[in-house]
């Protein structure tokens, strides 16, 4: 039924109005609520097999937690100059945030990050109460995350194959490639069954991606807990520390959600509400005036967390602009991409204080491993609570 996927990219792009056109899908196989997991254009042909391919082994996700000797490295930094200079003010603005006891942190995350080795740098931040909120693209919390706590794995990809000369017959093994990366697309396709199904048994109504997300760590919370070492959706749920996805439908839960709108029909449906997102995430800043931000790449997650002390004004709060905020992008603002807008420019919007602010220009793999290995090493979170910010959002128990 869905033979191309459109959401591993650098940057989300919008999401869709899953009702639009629901009535020239009745009638097929999704009118039953059934996906259709095989893919269609999956031929099996070509000299190749499938294991050949994967052959390479899988993506291992690199943990800072056992490389103290980072410190002296991004020390070192400081009297560098260029990107290193620059890397090693991000870090000490990290470190800064962590030692203030009034700030509350948020991480946004564009791009294929998570299906790149970085899992465990977030799940390791969870655990030792280094962030309190995520606002990321979808299909790093559920096509890679969530896919991998379901047990499956992305796999290191031949270096020939990003030529891109072999795609073709990459499609016909039902293999996605991600640059260097690739992903088995039958069992990406049981992660968006996986997604329907859970919101099938979620009460009907408008929800924001926050409690979606929540809802897909509860549901590995009751079957047994996720099927790999480390997994963000399950380890924010045990932790209370919300994640949102502004373009939610831009990822496997999109499908699932197409899915389980059809299999409804006229019958009352999960939906999701972008404006709860905001509204939401702008009640975080209300209440916790002081915020730092973290920001891997640009796109929607950057846009959407800078413009909630905007939201705070809207709404007649006098939130004060964010004090601190590092960004981590490989974009370059001489072409008016807004994803790369500076922080200092975002400061004449009112969102981003200039006293520490740094863009660092870096692609994300290498450059967070040693800003977030700095401040977890420098130890300043030992003394830090975790806010539980998800309890902040749940409605009142009647």
């Amino acid at each position: 039924m869905f033979p191309i996927r459109v959401e591993h990219t650098v940057a989300a792009c919008g999401g869709f109005s899953f009702f639009w056109g629901l009535a020239a899908l009745k009638g097929n196989a999704m009118s039953s609520g059934n996906m259709n997991v095989k893919p269609l254009k999956a031929s099996q042909s070509g000299a190749a097999t499938k294991k050949d391919f994967l052959s390479q082994g899988t993506i291992e996700h690199i943990d800072i937690t056992q490389n103290p000797g980072v410190v002296g490295i991004v020390d070192g930094m400081r009297q560098m100059a260029y990107s290193a200079r620059d890397l090693h003010r991000a870090a000490d603005i990290y470190d800064r945030m962590l030692r203030d006891r009034q700030c509350g942190i948020i991480l946004t995350l564009a791009g294929s990050l998570i299906s790149a080795g970085l899992k465990k740098i977030f799940v390791d931040m969870v655990r030792n109460n280094m962030v309190d909120a995520f606002v990321s693209t979808g299909a790093n919390i559920v096509d890679q995350d969530f896919f991998e706590a379901l047990g499956f794995r992305h796999y290191i990809a031949e270096d020939k194959l990003k030529s891109g000369l072999f795609d073709g017959e990459l499609r016909e093994h039902a293999l996605d490639r991600i640059y260097d990366t690739l992903i088995d697309e039958e069992e990406l396709r049981i992660c968006d069954e996986t997604t329907q199904k859970i919101f099938d048994e979620m009460e009907p109504g408008p929800h924001s991606s926050r409690e979606f997300v929540r809802a897909m760590g509860e549901y590995l919370d009751k079957n047994g807990g996720p099927k790999c070492a480390d997994s963000l959706v399950y380890e924010a749920y045990r932790r209370d520390v919300p994640i949102f996805c502004p373009a939610f439908s831009d990822c496997s839960a999109g499908f699932g959600l197409v899915a389980h709108a059809v299999a409804r029909g006229d019958s009352p449906r999960s939906t999701h509400d972008s404006g709860k997102d905001f509204y939401e995430l702008t009640q975080l800043k209300i209440k916790n005036p002081t915020t730092g931000l973290i920001m891997m790449g640009g796109g929607v997650p950057k846009n959407f967390t800078q413009d909630i002390v905007v939201c705070a004004e809207v709404l007649g709060h006098d939130a004060p602009m964010h004090k601190y905020a590092v960004q981590v992008t490989v974009a370059d603002v001489r072409d008016g991409a807004l994803s790369s807008s500076t922080l200092k420019e975002a400061s004449s919007w009112g969102k981003v204080d200039t006293v520490y602010e740094q863009m660092v220009y870096s692609e994300a793999t290498l450059a967070l491993p040693l800003i977030a290995g700095y401040a977890y090493h420098k130890g300043a979170w030992k003394s830090r609570t975790g806010r539980k910010w998800n309890q902040l959002l749940e409605p009142a128990a009647v």
